[in-house]
């Protein structure tokens, strides 16, 4: 059986270069390599057990330059993150059902990648994060039928994108289909998840801020009526 997850931030290089401008804010840009527009004053003007906590806290963001963190960091002082988050997606998808999920990647298999292997399964999973430290999860189960080898390919995502706006399930969606083609995390993968969705990298990394406001707040954002379902 062959695996392969959605990794964890900090367990592997991000796959941006040089150039790529991310939004931290509404109104403030960081551009990777390259960003001056600083919102937030020196960690040193904090107590040592803010620091401490902070430097856990971004976890999520070892990967991303020091200068995009020190503005997450402006946020998460100001608390401001979650009304940032929630600003710039405001409601839920409504999609509830493993069923509704199953259909919703197979609509994004069918426009992307109709002649990949199909995918039997998809389920929303509250297990994955915390045996596999992953947010997604795509499975490869060979078994012999009819005197052949053929792999049953199975999907699941983290529970809490349940209660989360379509475009982080969208996502997460993409990066597991993109596993059908491409098994590795390198740059041909990134390039069919970019395909998929040309905003792919900034919402990695705005789950990546999600996953820091869970990470101080302890509870999830959306809880209100789901937005109308599109794509």
């Amino acid at each position: 059986m062959n695996q392969s997850v959605l990794p964890w931030p900090w367990q592997r290089r991000s796959p941006i270069g040089a150039g790529t401008t991310l939004s931290c804010d509404v109104g403030c840009i960081g551009c990777i390599g390259r960003c001056s527009q600083l919102c937030f004053p020196p960690a040193r003007c904090h107590p040592l057990w803010y620091i401490a906590r902070l430097m856990h806290t971004l976890k999520y963001l070892t990967a991303y330059p020091e200068q995009l963190r020190t503005q997450v960091s402006g946020l998460i002082a100001q608390d401001r993150l979650g009304d940032t988050l929630r600003q710039r997606y405001p409601a839920p998808h409504g999609i509830r059902t493993d069923r509704a999920l199953y259909d919703y990647v197979q609509d994004l298999k069918d426009e992307y990648l109709r002649q990949a292997a199909p995918v039997s399964k998809v389920a929303f999973d509250s297990k994955i994060q915390v045996v596999q430290h992953a947010l997604g999860l795509h499975t490869a189960i060979s078994r012999v039928q009819g005197g052949r080898l053929k792999a049953k390919h199975e999907i699941r995502i983290a529970s809490l994108f349940r209660d989360a706006p379509l475009p982080f399930l969208r996502m997460i969606a993409v990066h597991e289909l993109a596993h059908l083609k491409e098994k590795e995390h390198d740059k041909a993968f990134y390039k069919l998840c970019c395909w998929m969705e040309p905003a792919y990298h900034q919402l990695e990394f705005d789950v990546r801020l999600y996953l820091t406001w869970l990470d101080l707040a302890g509870a999830r954002l959306w809880n209100a009526e789901p937005a109308p379902l599109s794509r």
